[in-house]
């Protein structure tokens, strides 16, 4: 069997799990959640048994993670947002395997020759929410390991480095300002530490008017001594509206996040939870907390189109919108960041771009070095709180997520077109 793909660190997530837990801690500390898994290329990704049974080991030993006294000495210098209640809570924390359940669904293979079935994985995660809010990313990453590890081998890490290092170069030398953002689909824990050895070498020599803003991946921030970014999540949204209904569930997001997080920062608004349309229905009604708030995320839909709307809206609250930082995040590679940086710029807002599968796993099959190995397109997503459905309905409809029912109505509340 292969090397078992546990985290190496307890950090070894993005910032913004962490950042939300912290928020959840101090608003929803008994609430039960539930998290769901869906493999977007089914039925055309399939996994082996044994790679099933690699993902499922390696989940079972989760609970050996512990944030270490070093840790979270760095931990507080570096994201001083956190409070020390937190800190507490996260030194004690452990991973508790027994909140996920992990199922194999064979579709091939013989029946009584088990190791030559292949199927389908399903996940599902439940428990109070902020304990089970940590397992999404590690999981993630973890599954894609062992498939790399165990299913699909034709591939090396031949490169990868010079790779990196010639992306950061483009994008510094165009002026962006970039974040790595791989973590949840990388091919590998030590594929992400290669492709941040590349960037942050870039960053180092050469002096162009980019700059490497940081990596999302607490633990890679630590060891490669540069920034870990993040802020808020479809999540936050998602558990909002499950919980407290949808008709102010905006305003409420924001609200209670800013009772965390402000004055110090963290002030970034991902629009696209309910579509971003329904979200400046509610940001034009509040110039004051449109002016606190930093700028916004775009992470679906046309990203080409989302500036111009932007600037519509801080218009309309006459806010000067070059103040404002919009940072993109849905499928970047260089050439589109870079066309967005040129739009962006000349509309007149500040950006930045936080890159992720196509940084952390961008290969060639080995067996043909022209040919791209795919990586795998998968996610975990909040399925409930407190029993109530949670839903996204996202600017791309291939996005969308969760019970047909409640995603009617949220079209009905916020006047969207209906799928029905």
């Amino acid at each position: 069997m292969s090397k078992l793909a546990v985290p190496p660190s307890i950090l070894d997530t993005d910032l913004y799990k962490l950042t939300m837990q912290q928020a959840v801690l101090q608003h929803f500390p008994s609430c039960q959640v539930s998290y769901r898994f869906t493999n977007r290329d089914r039925p055309h990704v399939v996994f082996s048994r044994a790679c099933y049974e690699s993902f499922a080991s390696s989940v079972s030993k989760f609970n050996t993670l512990s944030l270490i006294p070093a840790e979270r000495t760095w931990l507080s210098k570096a994201c001083p947002f956190f409070n020390p209640q937190y800190l507490d809570f996260l030194e004690n924390y452990r991973f508790k395997p027994d909140q996920v359940d992990i199922k194999f669904i064979p579709t091939q293979g013989d029946e009584s020759d088990p190791q030559s079935q292949k199927g389908h994985i399903e996940i599902t995660v439940t428990g109070p929410w902020v304990e089970t809010i940590l397992w999404e990313t590690p999981l993630m990453a973890c599954l894609s390991e062992s498939y790399f590890a165990v299913d699909d081998v034709d591939w090396n890490y031949d490169g990868q480095e010079e790779l990196a290092y010639e992306k950061g170069k483009t994008l510094l030398e165009a002026g962006c300002a970039l974040s790595e953002f791989g973590t949840r689909r990388r091919r590998s824990y030590k594929n992400q530490d290669i492709v941040m050895k590349g960037l942050v070498k870039a960053s180092q020599e050469i002096h162009g008017p980019g700059v490497l803003v940081g990596t999302s991946n607490t633990h890679l921030a630590h060891l490669h001594n540069i920034r870990p970014v993040g802020t808020i999540a479809h999540e936050w949204f998602m558990g909002l509206g499950a919980l407290k209904g949808y008709e102010n569930v905006h305003d409420l997001a924001l609200d209670l996040w800013e009772q965390v997080y402000y004055p110090k920062s963290l002030l970034l608004a991902l629009t696209d939870t309910f579509s971003s349309e329904a979200f400046y229905q509610s940001f034009v009604k509040s110039h004051e907390r449109a002016r606190r708030w930093d700028g916004l995320r775009q992470d679906s839909g046309d990203p080409f189109v989302y500036a111009e709307r932007a600037r519509e809206v801080y218009q309309t609250l006459g806010i000067d919108h070059t103040q404002k930082l919009v940072i993109y995040s849905d499928g970047l590679n260089v050439d589109k960041a870079v066309k967005l940086k040129k739009l962006t710029d000349e509309i007149g807002f500040k950006s930045s771009f936080g890159i992720g599968t196509f940084l952390t796993n961008d290969f060639k099959k080995a067996s043909d070095g022209k040919e791209k190995s795919k990586p795998l397109n998968i996610v975990i997503k909040l399925a409930s709180a407190d029993g109530n459905p949670c839903v996204k309905i996202s600017d791309e409809i291939s996005k969308n997520t969760g019970d047909q029912a409640t995603a009617e109505h949220i079209k009905k509340v916020f006047g969207l077109p209906s799928s029905a």
